[in-house]
């Protein structure tokens, strides 16, 4: 069956599982690895989901050496989703509230946590009320909700897609773009173009003038006749930005390890850190807003915003991580930075902008910029860094000892009861109440943390399990299935549903989808092409196209192919390929290599086209060509709403593709020879014969 949906061969899928077993066990311990590609499907959170059940089933939790580890591409993804750049989450992976539902604070919280419910999340109220306080400090009250009225409430998807969408058909008017490049590194990066092309404002922070803020003078629909500059209305500034040895900050990695990054040199010119220009953006907006009486302003008028400036005017980062990490407001430890979460109440008495981060700088101590030499203490290190929560190295390791509190063996020994002292110990941070024995069951009707077991290691459940079965939590449901992608050219083996039935599509014609196998037109994108990444590139290319070292390792844009590939369409190594979907036509140089394996499935031969997507069209890098991204159509995984960018469907020409209005003749052709419309493809449930 393996072979049969993926082309796997039984004897190579046999040899991982072996491996994997092998290495899996009192005494030895098996950690996944991933790159980003594996949440670029509209099945992404199932394919983690599906990764941590199968490491719950071999032990491999909450173990030195198990676990899964995202290879990010990026420092600082983790630091972004903790204290989240999401539309949907309050920092420390609090739900953002929704209009309607969450009018008040107890309305809120009791949808985070329940009366019986066990674990560590019943202290939702203290670490919500604690960063209200952060954010709005005396004006924070009981009173009043702590505030909570001035929380920004859903009203529906404001992801980035819906957001561009929504410029598109005129409902928004101004943009900031921090550090992105949508314009060459966003799935559909047509739609986004199109999309900033509809706003009264622009702005764009960068190190370099990246195609975001030029697309108006030279864009690709610009040479097509789509787009005419003279007819583009947004007003783009285009301000500088500090690279990271440029500024102060820290930065978050998959571990979820802090490290604290000095400033090297001062930016040069203009260019600013992101700190110092919303910082001051910040005040002078308060300081206009002054004296206003309107309660729309209150949410930014009763913001804290009284961060210390050096001689040059920029905050004090420090003073940002000491407010993160939170303080008491009352009693005789007033003023004193938070040692933990689990000092944080909900009577107002203390404030913490995270509460995951509490502890990050405690006893007045940047433990983030802690460089304690690895000879100088244990293989642990928690010395160097610190990581979340309360610098746990390894989360859930109350499941590194047996349920009577001893190591599954001396090898992989890590946290441990001792009986003598009566506590957890051992060479981490034990991530459990360091005084609950092993024997410890609570009594009945208990709840919070009290209502964990001594051998429920899984604290930040609501049972202290781990979960094979998520009866909640997934909207495409509790245990994983193997759907094909929104485009594919292979019928699903396994089930009669084709794709993700949860999958978010956009019925619109400005987002063509390609018919997958079992539809009308299935044959014209016969191949399957995939997305990755190259070593001498940085994602949109905005930080490698513009160092010359960089663009000349990697100086045009390729597709890999295999030989068999290239002797069915006559591709040639080195020459030009076109590549087509229903979005448009990219050209690429033709690299043949035997890396691209044929794959059988179910019992059709699927040939792949490697795409990396680090190229944009424009002519300010010392590199351009044309964007993967613009291949891409728009379909989400239904639980984050990140884009289906990893596989698509295609077809691959020798040759160059044509320029011009000539261009959009060539991929109307395509789109007419499949017979599709804004339905194709975009029918969720897949209907039975």
């Amino acid at each position: 069956m393996v072979e049969q949906v993926c082309g796997v061969p039984p004897e190579q899928f046999l040899s991982v599982c072996e491996a994997v077993t092998a290495n899996s066990g009192r005494d030895r311990t098996t950690c996944w690895v991933y790159s980003v590609g594996w949440t670029h499907h509209s099945t992404g959170v199932q394919y983690i989901r599906g990764s941590a059940i199968i490491q719950l089933l071999l032990g491999n939790m909450g173990r030195p050496g198990g676990g899964i580890m995202a290879l990010r591409g990026h420092a600082s993804i983790q630091g972004s989703t903790d204290i989240p750049t999401l539309f949907n989450l309050l920092p420390g992976y609090l739900p953002m509230p929704v209009a309607g539902e969450h009018d008040t604070l107890t309305d809120y919280v009791a949808t985070i946590s329940s009366p019986g419910m066990k674990g560590f999340w019943t202290k939702a109220d203290a670490y919500t009320i604690s960063l209200l306080k952060a954010w709005y400090g005396e004006a924070a009250q009981s009173e009043n909700d702590f505030c909570f009225d001035l929380l920004p409430k859903l009203t529906g998807d404001h992801g980035t897609y819906q957001t561009v969408l929504d410029q598109i058909d005129g409902k928004g008017e101004g943009y900031f773009l921090v550090g992105q490049n949508p314009a060459v590194g966003s799935a559909q990066a047509k739609l986004q173009r199109q999309g900033l092309a509809n706003l009264k404002w622009l702005v764009v922070r960068d190190v370099n003038l990246i195609e975001s803020a030029t697309f108006w003078k030279d864009g690709p629909e610009i040479a097509t006749g789509e787009m005419a500059t003279e007819d583009i209305r947004t007003e783009v500034f285009f301000l500088p930005a500090a690279t990271h040895v440029e500024k102060a900050g820290s930065f978050t990695q998959t571990q979820r390890m802090v490290q604290w990054r000095h400033k090297a040199v001062e930016p040069p010119g203009d260019a600013k850190s992101e700190l110092d220009f919303f910082f001051h953006l910040g005040r002078m907006l308060r300081e206009r807003l002054a004296g206003s009486t309107d309660p729309k302003d209150r949410p930014l008028l009763d913001l804290t915003w009284d961060y210390p400036v050096d001689s040059r005017g920029e905050p004090d980062p420090v003073s940002v991580l000491a407010e993160i990490n939170g303080s008491f407001l009352t009693g005789e430890r007033a003023g004193e930075p938070l040692p933990g979460f689990t000092s944080m109440r909900a009577d107002g008495s203390t404030a913490g902008g995270c509460w995951i981060y509490t502890g990050l700088y405690k006893g007045g101590v940047n433990q983030a910029a802690r460089r304690k030499p690895g000879r100088e203490q244990n293989w642990v290190a928690n010395e160097w860094g610190w990581a979340w929560p309360m610098d746990r190295r390894t989360l859930y390791n109350r499941a590194s000892a047996d349920p009577d509190g001893k190591p599954w063996s001396e090898r992989k020994a890590y946290v441990w009861w001792d009986e003598g002292e009566q506590r957890w110990t051992g060479h981490d941070v034990p991530d459990f109440e360091v005084t609950k024995p092993p024997s410890y069951r609570p009594p009945d009707g208990a709840s919070g943390p009290e209502g964990l077991a001594g051998d429920d290691p899984f604290i930040m459940q609501a049972d202290g399990k781990g979960w094979l079965y998520a009866p909640s939590g997934l909207l495409d449901g509790p245990m994983p299935a193997h759907y094909e992608p929104h485009e594919s050219p292979v019928r699903n083996p396994l089930y009669h549903q084709q794709g993700n039935p949860t999958r978010q599509v956009y019925r619109r014609k400005d987002n063509p989808s390609n018919p997958s196998a079992g539809e009308p037109g299935a044959e014209v994108f016969p191949y399957v092409f995939t997305t990755y990444r190259l070593t001498e590139h940085h994602t949109a290319g905005g930080m490698s196209r513009w160092v010359p070292y960089l663009a000349e390792l990697q100086p045009e844009m390729f597709c890999e192919v295999s030989p068999e590939l290239a002797s069915e369409r006559k591709l040639e190594h080195l020459s030009y390929a076109t590549i087509v979907t229903a979005r448009t036509a990219i050209e690429a140089r033709v690299l043949v290599t035997e890396r691209m394996t044929p794959l059988t499935v179910d019992g059709h031969v699927i040939h792949q086209v490697g795409l990396p997507y680090h190229w944009g069209v424009g002519n300010e890098a010392f590199v351009s060509g044309d964007s993967a991204n613009d291949l891409l159509g728009l379909a989400l995984d239904p639980n984050v709403h990140i884009q289906e960018s990893k596989v698509g469907s295609c077809d691959i020409q020798p040759g160059r593709r044509p320029t011009g209005p000539a261009l959009l003749r060539y991929v109307e052709d395509y789109r007419s020879r499949a017979g599709i419309t804004v339905g194709t493809g975009n029918t969720q449930l897949t209907e039975h014969p």
